[in-house]
């Protein structure tokens, strides 16, 4: 569910805004809003549709938890009537998602968006500097973010995607873009499998993807939307596919081979969802 619903919008994830620089790069323009249109309809979809068949292929060994809603009501109570800080959090999550939604029509992007949101915290006392410097996961990602952006970035100045486009253009270029467009996808979303982290990915490939597929004949915004859900549901297929993965598998509660087998099984659901319905939507919502 956490792979579905960051695939659904272009906050969802830290590789999605990375997939938006790529296609502004190729003259495809990706706001926040267009992208929710895209993806919300196939992540309603999937949303609905995996936990059933997830439920089939690997039922779970608890199956009532009565005492949950009690449990839950006693912690709502612990926790008490929400404080001041809470608010104020809750205002500016609002702002923020305020932004990010009409921001395009404001000329305001995602990144000052993030600034502000930050700031109205800072400012309100909801969070100290101390709280920000503490977080060492985000700190991370903005980094290896940075840092991953920059290199496909020389990548591409350096000529590589371009030498990398034309030899997957070579294999598969005098097919039709209807045949090309399935094809492209398959091939990036099961290249997952020799990598670590979406971001890296999508750093790699998403721009190689995009540059062939576009020179095929696929419509862009097609394509673009489309390798950008892909960054975010491969991660089903390995324990180590997404930031999360390492930490449910850990649990310890789903062996390796349950997880790579229900993995792949569930992909190739989540393939033929995002592709059949997120195709068909994106030609009713006239994206291509």
């Amino acid at each position: 569910m956490n792979l579905i619903a960051s695939s659904m919008f272009l906050t969802g994830t830290a590789s999605n805004p990375m997939c938006q620089k790529f296609a502004a790069d190729l003259g495809i323009n990706i706001t926040w809003m267009s992208w929710a249109a895209a993806g919300f309809v196939p992540g309603i979809v999937a949303f609905f549709i995996v936990p059933l068949v997830l439920y089939k292929l690997y039922p779970p060994e608890l199956k009532k938890t009565a005492d949950a809603p009690k449990m839950a009501t006693e912690k709502l109570k612990e926790m008490g009537a929400i404080k001041t800080n809470e608010w104020l959090m809750l205002l500016a999550f609002f702002i923020l998602l305020g932004l990010w939604i009409f921001g395009g029509s404001l000329s305001i992007d995602a990144t000052t968006t993030a600034f502000i949101g930050l700031t109205l915290l800072l400012l309100t006392s909801v969070l100290t500097w101390e709280d920000v410097k503490s977080e060492k996961g985000a700190w991370d990602t903005i980094v290896w973010f940075a840092v991953l952006v920059m290199m496909a970035s020389s990548l591409n100045e350096l000529g590589f995607i371009g030498w990398f486009s034309d030899l997957i253009k070579t294999e598969i270029g005098g097919l039709n873009w209807i045949v090309a467009f399935p094809v492209i996808i398959l091939v990036y979303f099961y290249s997952h499998y020799i990598f670590a982290s979406a971001t890296a990915h999508v750093a790699a490939m998403y721009a190689a993807m995009l540059g062939v597929g576009v020179s095929l004949g696929i419509p862009g915004m097609l394509l673009a939307m489309m390798l950008g859900f892909v960054g975010s549901i491969y991660g089903v297929l390995t324990h180590y596919g997404h930031g999360p993965a390492p930490v449910y598998f850990g649990s310890g509660y789903v062996d390796l081979k349950s997880w790579w087998v229900k993995g792949f099984e569930i992909g190739v659901l989540l393939l033929v969802i995002y592709m059949a319905v997120g195709g068909l939507w994106m030609k009713i919502i006239g994206y291509y």
